[in-house]
C-alpha cells in the first residue's frame, strides 16, 4: 500500500516535469509536486525510472528540440528558448550529448532528405530509415 502511494506521488513529480518541462524547474519544485523532499524524491525518482529528474527534463527538452528543428523555421537559438534554455551553449552541449550532432547539423541532414524547405518529409520517410541516416 505505502509503495503504492510512494509511486503515485512520483508519477504526479514525473507528470508536473513533462507538463512544465520548458518551464525553468529545479529539484526542489519537482519535489514538492510529489510532496516529497528534494533528496528523497531523486533517489526515489532514479530508482523508479532508471534516471534522474534532470535526466528526464533533459531528454524531454531535446526530443521538444528536434521536432521544432525539422519541422519549424524557428533559429536554434528561439528553438533553444522554447523548450526551456536560457544559454544557447548549455541547450547545444545537451543536444549534442544526446543526438551526437549539433542541433544545426541534425535540422541540416534531416532537411536534405525533404524536396519542400522547412518540412520534413515524415510520410515519405520511415523513422527507421531517417535515424539510420542520422546514425543512431
Amino acid at each position: 500500500m505505502a509503495t503504492n502511494y510512494k509511486f503515485k506521488r512520483l508519477n504526479a513529480g514525473r507528470d508536473f516535469i513533462a507538463g512544465n518541462f520548458n518551464a525553468p524547474l529545479n529539484l526542489s519544485d519537482m519535489a514538492k509536486n510529489a510532496h516529497m523532499s528534494p533528496y528523497h524524491f531523486l533517489r526515489s525518482f532514479k530508482d523508479t525510472y532508471g534516471e534522474t529528474p534532470n535526466e528526464f527534463l533533459i531528454r524531454l527538452r531535446v526530443e521538444s528540440a528536434k521536432r521544432m528543428l525539422i519541422t519549424e523555421n524557428f533559429s536554434v537559438s528561439e528553438v533553444c528558448e522554447k523548450v526551456g534554455y536560457i544559454s544557447l551553449g548549455s541547450f547545444s552541449s545537451l543536444f549534442l550529448k544526446q543526438t551526437g550532432m549539433a542541433p544545426t547539423l541534425y535540422r541540416r541532414k534531416l532537411w536534405a532528405l525533404s524536396a519542400e524547405a522547412y518540412r520534413f518529409p515524415s510520410q515519405a520517410i520511415p523513422a527507421c530509415y531517417a535515424y539510420h541516416f542520422l546514425g543512431k
